[in-house]
């Protein structure tokens, strides 16, 4: 299992809908509005690296309002 953070800028006004909406994805275990440089934590977890990238890619970049990410898989040192 691969665990990720995706951090996520959002428009002006649209974090709370995008925290919403993120959070119902399948794979999402929590999705939070934060302040600083972003605007959206996500936090999700995939069978594999390829399978995360494509839940990235087809799911969490389509929500409206989104306008960057930043994947940032969790390692285990």
């Amino acid at each position: 299992m691969v665990e990720a953070y995706i951090l996520v800028q959002t428009e002006l006004g649209k974090a709370a809908e995008v925290a919403t909406a993120a959070a119902e994805l399948p794979g999402v275990s929590t999705a939070e509005d934060v302040t600083g440089p972003y605007d959206v934590i996500v936090r999700a977890e995939a069978p594999d690296v390829d399978q995360l990238g494509r839940m990235v890619v087809s799911a969490v970049q389509a929500i409206p309002g989104i306008t960057r990410t930043l994947t940032c898989p969790i390692v285990n040192l």
